[in-house]
Formats: C-alpha cells, structure tokens, sequence
C-alpha cells in the first residue's frame, strides 16, 4: 500500500495509469470513468452544491464539478496531488489530512454530497463505517454519500477476481464486498450499484 510519499511520486501519472487499466478492463480500475460519470450525473442533477471529497487526489472528478460552478472541499494525504488540485480549482478549499485518523474538524461546514472515489479502500470495514458516519454529521439536510471504489457485491466475486489477477492483486487493501458490509449500514438507507467487475457505487443517507 502508498503512503503519502509513494502517491506523491505517483501523482504526475496517476491519471494516465489509472485511465489505461480502465481502458483495458482489467483490475484495478475496470470502470473508472463510468463510476465518476455516474457520480458527477448524480450532483449535477441538482442546482450549484456543496460537495466534500474525501480522498481528492488530483480532482479528476471535482474539477468537473467545480468547472460546472459548485462549491468544492477536498481532503486528500498527497501534497503534491493537492497541488494539482489546486491548479485545476483555484478556489477550492483543499486539506491535507490522513483520513485513515477520521476526519479532520470541518468546523460548522455542511454538505449537499460528500463523496469519495477510490480512496476508501485503503481502510478496513470497521474504519470505513466510523468514516461514514462521521461523514454523516457534515450533511445538509437531505444531503447524500457517495462512494465509487472497487467493490464487490459478495465475496466469491472477490475471489474470482482475486484468482483471475494472480499475481497482480494488491493484499494490502481492503476492498468493499457489500454481503460483509451491510450488517454494519443498519443506521443508513442505502442501495450499491455494481458497474465493474471490480467497480461499484454506494450511496447512503442518514435513515430516519
């Protein structure tokens, strides 16, 4: 697994790399763009927003959102992705905060969406949901989560992909397999969309 000083090496090519698994369908990123296309259809559904990312890398994603005249803040760990960032969102408002410790205080912010695109599969469950639901607390009301990452709907699609990549399959990450997760979204309305074989969309709201 990167830390902040592997991603910062990593952040000039990120796009190109990411975009070249996408492409070819394979593991990792089998799905990318649909999954952030998804997503920016989603917020854009509604008028000029707020929107939290966390885990914003180079903002490929939020650049959009920003260009198409919301309101952007974004966490992410990389100094130097932050910078690209910044370059393509001059006037957002950026943190650089290891998200494996939570969140860091937001002050009395509130969002219409908080999302996140692969980012989260860096924490395990139990750190993912603490996330989620402290998440939770930054949302307007009627304000939503979104989170594109790679997913799996149970844990024989998991495996199967974990035995079609052999050696390429990354062991130091914690992917979401929603059959293990949904015990643990008992306070969440919430629905997940499979795009990709490795690639899928939970949405979540705070239940009632």
């Amino acid at each position: 697994m990167l830390d902040n000083k592997g991603f910062d090496l990593w952040a000039d090519d990120y796009d190109q790399s990411v975009g070249v698994t996408d492409d070819d369908g394979e593991y990792p990123f089998a799905g990318y763009k649909e999954v952030l296309a998804r997503i920016y259809d989603a917020i854009m559904g509604k008028d000029s927003c707020s929107v939290l990312d966390i885990g914003i890398g180079t903002a490929t994603l939020s650049t959009k959102l920003y260009e198409a005249g919301n309101n952007i803040v974004g966490i992410d760990f990389s100094q130097k992705m932050l910078r690209i960032a910044a370059e393509r969102m001059p006037n957002a408002a950026l943190i650089q905060h290891d998200i494996t410790n939570g969140l860091p205080d937001l002050g009395g912010r509130r969002f219409d969406f908080i999302i996140s695109t692969y980012a989260m599969h860096h924490l395990g469950d139990s750190a993912k949901i603490a996330l989620i639901k402290r998440a939770v607390e930054y949302l307007s009301p009627g304000g939503k989560i979104i989170i594109g990452d790679i997913a799996f709907k149970a844990a024989e699609d998991q495996e199967k992909c974990r035995k079609d990549c052999g050696d390429g399959w990354d062991d130091d990450e914690f992917y979401f397999v929603m059959s293990q997760l949904e015990p643990l979204l008992a306070d969440f309305d919430w629905n997940y969309q499979q795009i990709s074989h490795c690639g899928g969309i939970l949405t979540l709201r705070q239940r009632d």
